[in-house]
């Protein structure tokens, strides 16, 4: 998927807040690496302003965020703030976990890009990544 004349998408995987299941966090880092792409994982309990920052000092095109904890109409709205704030406007901030459909649809409207329930096909987690990218970045 990475074209060979650039350098790899680089990822930051993060888990935000109290919730300590990351299986599905590492399932996706590992699948995201072996579709081509850099991925650093933040570990267990990081804060939105850990995750801002570890994006920022890794140069990231992307931000995924899993949450299982229902804490994510705080979350992700803070991690979007954050970014505006740092002029992160070329990052794809996206995640997945337990959310409910019209929650997705609130993310979305604010920026949060799309949002993966359980189940998803990792193929298209990397997929979604890879045609937001090559759309949104310059490399």
């Amino acid at each position: 998927m990475v074209n060979p004349s650039q350098r790899p998408i680089r990822v930051l995987v993060a888990k935000v807040g109290l919730d300590g299941h990351d299986r599905g966090a590492k399932v996706i880092a590992a699948a995201l690496r072996d579709a081509g792409m850099e991925v650093i994982y933040t570990g267990l309990r990081q804060t939105p302003e850990m995750v801002v920052s570890a994006a920022l000092q890794e140069d990231v095109d992307a931000i995924g965020v899993s949450i299982l904890s229902g804490a994510h109409m705080t979350v992700f709205p803070r991690i979007m703030a954050l970014m505006k704030d740092k002029g992160m406007d070329d990052v794809l901030l996206t995640g997945g976990g337990i959310i409910p459909e019209t929650d997705m649809h609130t993310l979305n409207d604010i920026g949060v890009g799309k949002l993966f329930p359980p189940g998803t096909r990792t193929e298209d987690i990397a997929t979604y990544i890879n045609d937001w990218v090559a759309t949104h970045r310059n490399f």
